[in-house]
């Protein structure tokens, strides 16, 4: 298997998992906050929405399809 055939199989992967769940949300580690003494810990949302499933999506497809061209 050469590199682009398995970005494109990631990326088919990636969009397939996309879409089946209607985007998806994960929560990363946010500032810490300090306020009268009191140490607040803090977490940031993100959401992939399912457009971008479904541009990964065809894009692998695409990758997968396409043929190199020689020169």
């Amino acid at each position: 298997m050469n590199t682009k055939t398995i970005i494109a199989v990631i990326l088919v992967t990636l969009g397939i998992v996309v879409l089946a769940y209607s985007g998806i949300t994960f929560k990363t580690p946010g500032k810490p906050v300090e306020f009268l003494g009191l140490h607040i810990e803090t977490t940031d949302s993100h959401f992939i929405p399912p457009v971008v499933g479904a541009l990964a999506l065809v894009g692998g497809i695409v990758l997968l399809v396409v043929k190199p061209r020689r020169a």
